[in-house]
C-alpha cells in the first residue's frame, strides 16, 4: 500500500491476488472477445486499476477454432509479417490461419489491444488460447469470464 500526496493511492501488484477466468469462443465475434479478454488481463475490471502497473488477471480461451468474424471479414482479412530478409513480407488469409493454427488469430487480436512494450508483453503472458473445449488448467479453479 502506498500513498502519494493528498488521498491518491496506488494499489502494489504484492497485493493483488490473481484470478483465473475462462471464457467459450465459440459463436462469439473475434475482435468483440478480444477486447473484453484485454480489459481483463489490463486489469481494468479492478477499482485500483493503474495504467502503468500489471494488475490484471489471466484468462484461458477454449474453443478458438469456432470463433465468428462479421461481414466480409472471413474471405478479406489477412494477418502480414515480415520475415526479416529483402522481400520476405508475407501475407496469410484469414480462412488459411484458422486452419493452420486457429490460437495465434486470437492471440493476435488480444495483442493488438494491449500496450505495446514490456508491459504489453508481460500482460499477453497470461493468456491461454486453447482450439478445442479442453485446457488443463482446472487446479486454478477459473471462473466464467463476466
Amino acid at each position: 500500500m502506498a500513498t502519494y500526496g493528498k488521498g491518491t493511492y496506488t494499489e502494489s501488484s504484492k497485493n493483488i491476488e490473481p484470478v483465473w477466468y475462462v471464457v467459450d469462443a465459440e459463436n462469439e465475434v473475434l475482435g468483440r472477445l478480444a477486447s473484453r479478454i484485454a480489459k481483463v488481463l489490463r486489469g481494468k475490471h479492478r477499482v485500483t486499476y493503474s495504467p502503468h502497473m500489471d494488475l490484471g488477471d489471466s484468462v484461458i480461451v477454449v474453443n478458438a477454432e469456432k470463433v465468428k468474424v462479421t461481414g466480409n471479414k472471413r474471405n478479406s482479412m489477412a494477418y502480414f509479417h515480415y520475415t526479416g530478409y529483402p522481400g520476405g513480407g508475407r501475407i496469410v488469409p484469414f480462412e488459411k490461419m484458422m486452419q493452420k493454427d486457429p490460437t495465434e488469430a486470437v492471440r493476435h487480436a488480444v495483442r493488438g489491444m494491449l500496450p505495446k512494450g514490456a508491459l504489453g508483453f508481460s500482460l499477453l503472458g497470461k493468456l491461454r488460447v486453447y482450439a478445442g473445449p479442453e485446457h488443463p488448467h482446472v487446479a486454478q479453479n477459473p471462473q466464467p469470464l463476466p
